[in-house]
């Protein structure tokens, strides 16, 4: 497993910040803009993981989700929303996201949240 990360939101200031305590994490990071961008950055990247906000103009969390899910269902996802709507991580669980966040975000909750999306990258047949 390369470690790699491709980081999705729409606010840059949280893409920056974010990007760069995933770094220090040990983490190799590409940052995408919107969905569309994500899905042009993860068809020639083939990052391991996925964060991604959850609302964003356009292409939202969700179709993104269920895009590179169909793309390559071996990927992990973390959805990230500042909304804390409970429907949304639901559904997100119900299209397979590896787990959900809140923002501010909490260092302890996101470490947990990239134990999980690492674990499940270790038992994928594909990757053994």
């Amino acid at each position: 497993m390369s470690d790699k990360i491709l980081l999705v939101d729409d606010e840059a200031g949280l893409r920056n910040v974010l990007g760069l305590s995933l770094e220090d994490r040990g983490f190799h990071v590409e940052t995408a803009s919107s969905g569309h961008e994500a899905l042009e950055v993860f068809s020639r990247w083939r990052p391991d993981i996925v964060l991604t906000d959850i609302k964003m103009p356009g292409m939202d969390g969700l179709d993104l989700l269920q895009s590179l899910k169909k793309d390559d269902p071996d990927v992990e996802i973390i959805m990230i929303t500042g909304h804390g709507d409970i429907d949304l991580a639901i559904k997100s669980l119900k299209f397979d996201a590896t787990d959900f966040i809140t923002k501010p975000i909490d260092d302890m909750i996101l470490d947990i949240a990239l134990k999980r999306a690492k674990a499940a990258l270790f038992s994928s047949s594909r990757r053994l």
